[in-house]
């Protein structure tokens, strides 16, 4: 039998979950952000896919959103009620004879031995409707970026499958940044240096690249464009890099020494998720976005590894420092980073 990678992909998840919740909304465009008020800041968590029809997209500013879409229902995000979902979605995953890794609230790989991958991915459909009445795509590879890509193609509610084979049949002609791992900063500087597609991505030479974007990035995006990939599935617990926390104000924050204050009472709160875990943070980040919707980031290392409150709050107030714009302020976000942890 040959080892096969499934990427399982809940579709519309947060959006559908609020459905099942208020059967009535079936149908309609459904937007789930901050408080479920649209007139004041926040931003979409996730939009059904008739929100979605009318421009609609997670990100996008709930005052956008609802001149996009004035017909919607806007709701609160709910995480408890997601999280619950989730736990049953990946209880029926591992259900089967297969390595589940999860990916978050909506997304697992399975690592499977099978000579019939689409008729497990149509079995991993049936079983994860019956348990808990949500649709998911499953995208079918023979290693996880190839699968992972394959679900965009498979969506919604189908099983697409994607292999070296057929690779730059499906891809090679597509921006780089249709691929998993590039943004769109990424795919500019590449366009920057010549390179447009997929196909020109691994057609590039490493060397190149290299001298761009590192010696150990710019080799990593050529194997990238061609579709190689040789982490395993692995069903070893999922283990946080970092532990966060921001605001949306409702009025800008013109006044930096506000900002200061309100830095600091994230980098405590933020203190107080680091103090949950066994680990201790290395570095604290600060990101800043500026009326009316600019950001940017910086940071800060600790001079060791801590979990002391006060020492993320000093680093915090540091990486601050780092702004020189003093335009004013929408959202801050507080970040602590972990010490990388060993396998």
């Amino acid at each position: 039998m040959t080892r096969w990678v499934l990427h399982v992909d809940l579709d519309q998840f947060v959006a559908a979950v609020e459905v099942l919740r208020r059967p009535e909304l079936r149908g309609r465009p459904v937007v789930v952000g901050g408080d479920g008020d649209p007139t004041k800041r926040g931003v979409v968590s996730t939009a059904s896919y008739e929100a979605r029809a009318f421009g609609v997209h997670s990100g996008l500013p709930l005052r956008v959103a609802a001149r996009k879409c004035p017909e919607a229902v806007f709701l609160a995000v709910d995480a408890d009620a997601y999280l619950a979902a989730s736990e049953d979605v990946m209880a029926t995953l591992r259900g089967f004879d297969a390595v589940v890794e999860v990916l978050g609230w909506d997304e697992a790989f399975v690592g499977v031995d099978t000579d019939d991958p689409e008729g497990v991915a149509r079995e991993i459909q049936r079983r994860v409707l019956e348990a808990t009445r949500l649709h998911c795509t499953v995208g079918i590879g023979d290693n996880k970026l190839r699968a992972k890509l394959a679900t965009g193609f498979g969506k919604p509610a189908g099983v697409f499958r994607l292999t070296g084979a057929t690779w730059f049949e499906v891809l090679g002609d597509r921006p780089t940044d249709a691929l998993w791992g590039i943004g769109s900063r990424t795919a500019k500087k590449l366009a920057a240096a010549g390179v447009d597609t997929v196909g020109q991505l691994a057609a590039a030479d490493p060397v190149e690249l290299a001298a761009r974007f590192g010696p150990a990035t710019g080799p990593w995006l050529v194997r990238l464009g061609r579709g190689e990939d040789h982490s395993p599935v692995s069903d070893s617990p999922w283990v946080a890099r970092s532990r966060s926390r921001e605001t949306t104000f409702q009025r800008d924050l013109a006044d930096w020494d506000e900002v200061r204050r309100e830095v600091g009472v994230l980098a405590r709160r933020v203190a107080d998720d680091v103090a949950g875990e066994d680990r201790a943070a290395v570095r604290v980040v600060v990101k800043v976005r500026f009326a009316p919707f600019a950001t940017h980031t910086h940071g800060h290392a600790l001079p060791a590894p801590t979990t002391d409150p006060a020492a993320i709050e000093e680093a915090a107030s540091a990486a601050l420092d780092g702004f020189a714009d003093r335009r004013p302020v929408r959202l801050l976000g507080v970040r602590a980073e972990f010490e990388k942890v060993e396998p």
